[in-house]
């Protein structure tokens, strides 16, 4: 068997509203519990409580994932910011 070499480079990531996107996910995830609360004993008689607690998991993990992203903004626009500092001084900037 052959070993699989790329034909291109990988292009680079896209850049997005990142915080906004996990922020709408994780309000999705606690809406979605939340929706079905009320239906419980129903979930409960047909096994399917997996549902309720996927939901809150989801929406617990989104708030893990609000923390990462929110730090991971920051500091890329810290580094942004050394960099734009450091160009204005006419030094060369730190590789990331």
């Amino acid at each position: 068997m052959a070993k699989w070499t790329p034909k291109h480079e990988a292009p680079e990531p896209l850049e997005g509203p990142v915080v906004a996107t996990i922020v709408g996910g994780t309000i999705l995830w606690f809406a979605l519990f939340l929706v079905q609360l009320p239906f419980y004993a129903w979930f409960a008689d047909r096994d399917l409580l997996w549902w309720v607690w996927t939901c809150a998991a989801g929406g617990f993990l989104g708030l893990i994932g609000i923390w990462y992203v929110r730090g991971r903004d920051a500091a890329l626009k810290r580094h942004a910011a050394e960099a734009a500092a450091a160009a204005a001084q006419g030094e060369q900037p730190d590789a990331p």
